[in-house]
C-alpha cells in the first residue's frame, strides 16, 4: 500500500486529516444551515435563524452541528435520528429517501418544529446522516399559544415517516399537510428547503470522502467522539466534586411554576437531577425532556467547555434526571407548544446551583425565554371591513435582556439561552398587515450592578386600518424578573397594555378590537454585583446612551449631581460618548 500524506501505514487517516477533515464537517453543516436560512419561507427561520442542522455518524451519533442555530434544536436533534433509524429500520432506507416528523418527544419538544432527516449514501453504502430542524409558523390546530390542553388541540402531528423514497416525494403526505394548515405554500416550502438543505450536506460530504479517499466515516468519527469526549471530561476532572441545589420560579400560565435542580460533580460526568420541579401544567408550557436535556446540557458546556465542539461525545458526559409528570418531563399528551418558555429557564436553574460550586463563572439571570408573540389579523368585524382586508399570520421573535456577566455587561435585548435573532421590522410588517409603531430600548430595565443587565425593550404594534387581531402572548417574567446575582439588582418585568388601559395577561390568546395598539415593555436582566462598585465612567457612559436615568444614576450608582450635569452638557453639545 502506497502511505499518502492524509494516511498512516495502516491505512487510517492521520491525525492532522482528521482534525481536517472534523473541521470540514462542521464548514460543511454551517453552509447546510445558511442553505436553509436562504431558502426557507418562514420568517422564524430567515430572520430569526430559529433551526439547526447536524451531520451523524452510520449509527445515528451526531458528528458536528451548524454554529447557525439554537441549542435547543439542535441538542434535541442529537437524540432524534436514533429515533429515525428505529422507526423506519435500516433494511428500508434507500438513496433518494427523506424522512420527516414533528413529534414533540421524539424530534425537538413541540409540534411547530419539522425536523428532516436524509440517510447519505456513497458508493451505494450508507454511510451517515444529515438533519435539520425548523421552527414553521402554522401548523394548524389552535395556532402557536399556550391555550391548549392536550398536544391533540396543537396541531397537525406528523408521526416519524418518509417524506421521499427513494427521490419520489409522497403527495398523499403533502395534501394532507396542506389540508391541515394555515399557510399551506409556507409550510410546504419549509418541508423542501429542509430538505433540500440535507441533500447539500450530502453532496459536500460525498465530495469530502472522495477527496480523502474514504469508504467510511467510521475513522473520523471515532476520532471526534474520542476526542470530544476526553476533552469534556478532563474539564470535569478538574472541578471539585461537590453538589448544590438551585431554584427559581416564574410565571407559568395561571399559576407560578417552580424548577429545581441538584448538580452533583463526579470525576466523569455531571448530574443534573430535576426533582422536585413542578408538575404538568394544564396548559401548554410543558416541556418533554429531550428539550430540558438539551438545555441543561448546553448551560454546563458553556459554563466549562465552550470550545469543545458540540456532538454526541461532547454532550455524553452530562447526565439528565426529572421525575416523569413534571413540567420538566412532560409526557404524551402534554400540551407543549410553548416548551421553550420552561427550557429557556432551564440554564439560569443550573446556573443558580453551580455558582454556588465555582463562584464567579456563570452570569446572572436573564430575560429567559423568548418575547415572542404571534398576530392572528382579520378583517374588521365591527364595521364593514375594505375589500383588501385580509386574513394573516405574523409570528415574531423578541428578546429581553440577557443577565450581567462577571466581567462584562449584559447584553442589550438578546437572546439567551436559544440565540435566535430578533426580527428586523420591515420583515416583521412584510409578512402581513400589522404595523409595529415603537421598537426601542428600555431605559432602567436591566439590573444594577458592579455590571449592569442588559436592557429590554419597548415594542408597540397594531393592525393596518379594517384589521382586528388576537395576540398570542408567549412572554414571562411579568411577576417573577431576572435576579440579580451576588449583590446585583434585579432586571424590569414584563408588562403587557393595550393603549386604552386594558391591561392583558403575558400568556394566551387575547383580542385586541379595531384600532387599538398593544403596548409590550419585555424585560431586563439581573445585574451583577454591588451596584456601588460599578466604575464611574462606566455609569456615566450608560446615561450618557440613554441607558439608565438620571434619578437612577444618582441614586442607584451614587453619581454626583456635577457628574451628571457634565453628562447632560455633553449630550447638549453633541461630544462623542
Amino acid at each position: 500500500m502506497t502511505t499518502t500524506p492524509s494516511m498512516t501505514p495502516s491505512g487510517k487517516p492521520s491525525t492532522v486529516a482528521c482534525q481536517v477533515m472534523w473541521n470540514r464537517l462542521i464548514s460543511i453543516v454551517e453552509e447546510q444551515a445558511q442553505a436553509l436560512v436562504r431558502t426557507a419561507f418562514s420568517t422564524s427561520v430567515r430572520e430569526a435563524g430559529d433551526l439547526s442542522a447536524g451531520v451523524y455518524s452510520a449509527d445515528g451519533k451526531m458528528l458536528a452541528q451548524a454554529v447557525t442555530g439554537t441549542p435547543g434544536h439542535v441538542n434535541a436533534m442529537a437524540d432524534a435520528v436514533a429515533h429515525f433509524i428505529r422507526r423506519i429500520g435500516r433494511q428500508n432506507m434507500a438513496e433518494g429517501d427523506v424522512y420527516i416528523t414533528n413529534d414533540p418527544w421524539e424530534g425537538t419538544g413541540h409540534l411547530h418544529d419539522i425536523t428532516m432527516v436524509t440517510p447519505s449514501f456513497y458508493q451505494g453504502v450508507l454511510v451517515g446522516f444529515f438533519a435539520c430542524t425548523a421552527h414553521i409558523v402554522d401548523i394548524g390546530g389552535r395556532g402557536f399559544g399556550a391555550d391548549a390542553q392536550s398536544v391533540y388541540e396543537e396541531g397537525l402531528y406528523i408521526p416519524i415517516m418518509k417524506f421521499a423514497h427513494q427521490g419520489e416525494v409522497d403527495e398523499t403526505l403533502t395534501r394532507i399537510i396542506r389540508g391541515n394548515v394555515r399557510e399551506p405554500d409556507q409550510l410546504i416550502g419549509d418541508i423542501y428547503a429542509l430538505a433540500t438543505c440535507n441533500d447539500i450536506g450530502h453532496r459536500r460530504l460525498v465530495d469530502m470522502m472522495a477527496e480523502f479517499g474514504l469508504a467510511t466515516l467510521d475513522d473520523i468519527a471515532e476520532f471526534i467522539l474520542d476526542h470530544s469526549r476526553r476533552a469534556t471530561i478532563e474539564r470535569i476532572k478538574a472541578l471539585p466534586n461537590q453538589e448544590a441545589s438551585g431554584e427559581m420560579t416564574v410565571d407559568g400560565f395561571d399559576q407560578p411554576i417552580t424548577l429545581k435542580v441538584k448538580i452533583s460533580i463526579h470525576d466523569d460526568k455531571i448530574i443534573s437531577d430535576f426533582t422536585g420541579t413542578s408538575g404538568v401544567d394544564k396548559k401548554g408550557i410543558n416541556c418533554p425532556l429531550v428539550y430540558t436535556k438539551a438545555y441543561a446540557c448546553y448551560a454546563l458546556k458553556v459554563a466549562i467547555a465552550p470550545e469543545i465542539p458540540n456532538n454526541a461525545a461532547s454532550l455524553e458526559p452530562f447526565e439528565i434526571i426529572a421525575e416523569e409528570n413534571t413540567i420538566v418531563h412532560a409526557l404524551h399528551p402534554a400540551p407543549v407548544a410553548l416548551r421553550h418558555i420552561v427550557g429557556h429557564f432551564v440554564p439560569d436553574t443550573v446556573f443558580n446551583a453551580f455558582d454556588q460550586i465555582i463562584p464567579g463563572l456563570v452570569p446572572a439571570e436573564g430575560a429567559g425565554c423568548l418575547c415572542n408573540f404571534q398576530v392572528s389579523l382579520r378583517p374588521r368585524s365591527d364595521a364593514p371591513a375594505p375589500s383588501d382586508a385580509r386574513r394573516s399570520e405574523v409570528l415574531t421573535f423578541n428578546s429581553g435582556g440577557s443577565g450581567a456577566r462577571p466581567e462584562h455587561d449584559g447584553l442589550n435585548a438578546t437572546a439567551f439561552p436559544s440565540g435566535v435573532m430578533t426580527m428586523p421590522i420591515e420583515a416583521t410588517e412584510n409578512a402581513g398587515p400589522v404595523i409595529v409603531w415603537r421598537k426601542e430600548l428600555r431605559p432602567d430595565s436591566g439590573g444594577a450592578g458592579k455590571t449592569r443587565g442588559g436592557l429590554g425593550q419597548y415594542m408597540d404594534i397594531g393592525a393596518i386600518e379594517g384589521h382586528e387581531f388576537d395576540l398570542q402572548a408567549m412572554f414571562d417574567r411579568g411577576d417573577h424578573p431576572a435576579r440579580g446575582r451576588r449583590g446585583g439588582g434585579d432586571g424590569a418585568p414584563t408588562t403587557l397594555v393595550q393603549d386604552d388601559g386594558t391591561v392583558m395577561r403575558v400568556k394566551g390568546k387575547q383580542f385586541v378590537p379595531h384600532g387599538n395598539k398593544v403596548l409590550m415593555a419585555f424585560p431586563g436582566g439581573g445585574g451583577y454585583g454591588n451596584p456601588k462598585d460599578r466604575a464611574p465612567d462606566l455609569v456615566k457612559r450608560d446615561l450618557a446612551r440613554g441607558y439608565i436615568s438620571a434619578e437612577t444614576a444618582s441614586t442607584v450608582y451614587g453619581l454626583s449631581d456635577d457628574d451628571i450635569r457634565q453628562v447632560e452638557d455633553m449630550i447638549r453639545r453633541g461630544d462623542p460618548i
